[in-house]
């Protein structure tokens, strides 16, 4: 050590040649390293508190995307049967004068083949009434269960499940079809 100076070779593994670097920034050098590992540790730790979050972040989506899609399901079954009942009203209004005019009309005529059409009619009635009141909704749920559990294959889709290639594929030969009639 000449006059505060080191030979690089000895001291500076990162400098390829034989110049001479004062001590000082060796020490700089030296305290750079021991900064950059603990900089890094610290830059390690932040990329895993990150990672989690991000984790934690998609499963919360996950949660919210079901929910309302779950949501959404609900509110068309309500929809559906709240239809339903307002159907049953304007057919059991049409059932009741039906049924009263066709009686009426029989036993004027004496025709008891006037009466043939209440069966039918009092057929719809009924089934109007158990999907808005009844329990057809929990027997259709019911089988839907076990469709899934025992007849599965009738569920599969032709072609099978989309994939991004199949509609990628889609779009390209129809961007190309447009682009061809375009000219």
């Amino acid at each position: 050590m000449r006059g505060g100076t080191v030979s690089a070779s000895v001291t500076c593994r990162q400098c390829v040649s034989r110049a001479r670097v004062p001590l000082a920034f060796i020490k700089q050098q030296s305290f750079l390293q021991r900064m950059g590992f603990i900089l890094s540790k610290s830059m390690e730790q932040n990329f895993q508190k990150q990672q989690e979050f991000m984790l934690l972040n998609g499963r919360l989506q996950l949660e919210r995307q079901l929910l309302m899609q779950n949501q959404m399901r609900e509110r068309q079954m309500a929809m559906q049967v709240a239809w339903s009942r307002e159907f049953l009203k304007y057919f059991g209004s049409f059932f009741g004068l039906a049924t009263l005019g066709l009686t009426v009309g029989a036993v004027k005529k004496r025709k008891a083949a006037l009466l043939g059409p209440i069966i039918p009619l009092g057929f719809i009635l009924a089934y109007q009434m158990d999907m808005a009141y009844g329990s057809l909704i929990h027997r259709m749920r019911a089988e839907a269960e076990s469709i899934m559990v025992s007849e599965s294959e009738r569920l599969d889709l032709p072609h099978g499940m989309p994939t991004f290639e199949s509609i990628e594929k889609s779009r390209r030969a129809k961007a190309h079809l447009s682009s061809l009639l375009e000219k």
